[in-house]
């Protein structure tokens, strides 16, 4: 069943993608909002009562409601999981900004490219050569893709198999979302609080999004390194360090960088070429062969368990 919720959810994504503004994710926000000023009082366990409170109890409904409809109806079953990964899963929550950033170089407008990145970074970008714009959306983009995308699948994938219904991909985007709600990005690239909020809300928060994030993050990475130049990802891979903050965002950054034979960062190999346009177009291929994987090897799950003893 699994395999055909989140192709149910993909294609109705694509048909009928969600609003950049709507009713699921505004309710969501608010929810996120209320318990952090309902239970935020400037002790540090509260940081974890928040946490717990705001992502916890979604994660329990959705879990409780798979549970419920299973007993009563198989079609129930699946179309609460198409519901919930449709909101948690899909290209289209974040692909405008990928296409307009995409448009505007194709047309040579490097103004328009630099505001339609700055919309999506949330940071102003004044001057930054053609280059370093790919490179920047590239990053972004990839970043979107595990998020809304390759992990939410992952983490769907594992506590399905687990019994807990569609509470893995609620999970995935809750634990993000409360991560970047709470703190914002600052200069150089520091994590600042969002007032008026306590510093034990940020940090809980950062805290359970890269043990979570842990996982999932890996799985993308080897999944990029799959459908794409195994070799270069992973030895791009292998050049991360696991203590640095933002390991996991770094591993999934540095491997779709390899599969593509694009250099990031210190890459070992001279050979690989610097971020260029080309790349965004790479970039979608890599995407879409990695969702195909996730599916094949979704639809081998379910034929596995209807052949098995």
């Amino acid at each position: 069943m699994s395999f055909f919720a989140v192709l149910f959810a993909l294609l109705i994504e694509q048909v009928r993608p969600l609003g950049r503004r709507n009713a699921v994710h505004d309710g969501i926000r608010h929810w996120a909002q209320w318990v952090r000023q309902a239970f935020n009082a400037g002790q540090s366990r509260h940081g974890v009562v928040i946490w717990a409170l705001a992502v916890g109890l979604p994660v329990l409904v959705a879990s409780l409601v798979h549970w419920l409809l299973s007993a009563y109806s198989l079609l129930l079953t699946l179309a609460w999981a198409v519901a919930v990964l449709y909101v948690t899963l899909g290209f289209r929550q974040f692909s405008h900004h990928f296409t307009a950033i995409r448009t505007a170089l194709e047309t040579g407008d490097m103004p328009a490219a630099r505001s339609a990145l700055a919309e999506w970074q949330g940071v102003p970008i004044d001057s930054v050569s053609e280059a370093d714009l790919v490179s920047q959306a590239i990053s972004c983009s990839v970043k979107a893709v595990h998020r809304h995308v390759l992990g939410v699948l992952v983490c769907f994938v594992a506590l399905w198999m687990l019994g807990l219904g569609p509470a893995g991909a609620v999970l995935f985007r809750l634990a993000d979302h409360m991560a970047r709600s709470s703190c914002t990005q600052g200069q150089n690239g520091l994590m600042v609080l969002t007032a008026p909020l306590h510093a034990d809300v940020c940090t809980v928060a950062r805290r359970m999004w890269r043990w979570i994030n842990h996982l999932p993050a890996r799985a993308t990475a080897l999944t990029f390194a799959v459908v794409g130049n195994f070799e270069e990802a992973v030895a791009n891979w292998r050049q991360e360090s696991d203590v640095a903050e933002d390991a996991n965002d770094a591993i999934v950054l540095a491997a779709a960088a390899g599969a593509m034979n694009v250099k990031w960062g210190e890459a070992l190999d001279s050979g690989l070429s610097t971020p260029q346009l080309a790349h965004l177009t790479s970039l979608v291929g890599l995407v879409w062969r990695s969702v195909v994987l996730w599916m094949l090897f979704l639809a081998l799950v379910m034929l596995t368990r209807s052949v098995g003893p």
